[in-house]
């Protein structure tokens, strides 16, 4: 499976575009089937670096890469999907538990 798409490379706007903003929007899902850690995408440099909400042992804003993603396995050696039927929507309905969130 290709983690990222021409199409979804389009879509994501660029690192820094929802700055500020209370209630940004993810563009893509990408987890892992084998255990419980899912990334968020928010924003994309347009080349490797993602900015976006990681769930796992913590959870937490940060930047992650296309290729770190393409190089996990989980325990099982299960390699990270993308959810291929995910529709934009605003963090707050994507994540389905109280986000603390770090913008004003």
């Amino acid at each position: 499976m290709k983690l990222m798409t021409k199409e979804l490379r389009k879509k994501i706007p660029p690192l820094y575009s929802q700055e500020g903003v209370k209630d940004p929007i993810v563009y893509a899902k990408y987890f892992t089937p084998d255990s419980h850690w899912t990334w968020y995408v928010l924003e994309f440099d347009g080349k490797d670096t993602f900015f976006g909400y990681v769930e796992g042992d913590y959870s937490e804003f940060g930047y992650f890469s296309l290729s770190e993603l393409e190089k996990i396995r989980g325990p099982l050696g299960l390699k990270v999907e993308r959810d291929l039927y995910w529709e934009p929507k605003p963090l707050s309905e994507a994540v389905k538990k109280e986000i603390v969130m770090c913008q004003e």
